[in-house]
């Protein structure tokens, strides 16, 4: 069972910069980040094949995020920069371990969860 801790998340004004770590422990194929916003659903934002280097985004972080695992892939990153209020959510690390092409931006592609971390964004 893969386990998913997420920390970094706290307040920062618009224009600034964040990192969300997802500490990872048991082997995964496939990893993302989602963020729920106060009201709306829960969204994919990035997302990474663990076995390569080529991220997937959500057209509304595409240029400003960028997803990345250490060498020894026990650490997802989420680097967010030229936040906007809109930016503002419950960042959730999202993990699958089965060996398939998946489609990224669902929910129910991923069998491991972390707890989330707040990032607020304020104007």
């Amino acid at each position: 069972q893969v386990q998913l801790v997420e920390s970094g998340g706290g307040s920062v004004q618009a224009g600034g910069s964040l990192r969300l770590s997802c500490a990872v422990s048991g082997y995964t194929y496939a990893m993302a980040w989602f963020r729920q916003s106060p009201g709306k659903e829960r969204e994919a934002v990035a997302f990474v094949y663990t076995g390569t280097d080529m991220p997937f985004y959500a057209d509304s972080v595409k240029g400003r995020f960028a997803i990345s695992h250490d060498s020894a892939k026990t650490t997802l990153y989420l680097q967010m920069n030229s936040l906007i209020p809109e930016d503002t959510g419950m960042y959730y690390c999202a993990a699958d371990s089965r060996r398939r092409g998946i489609n990224w931006r669902l929910q129910s592609s991923y069998t491991s969860w972390g707890r989330g971390t707040q990032v607020t964004v304020s104007s």
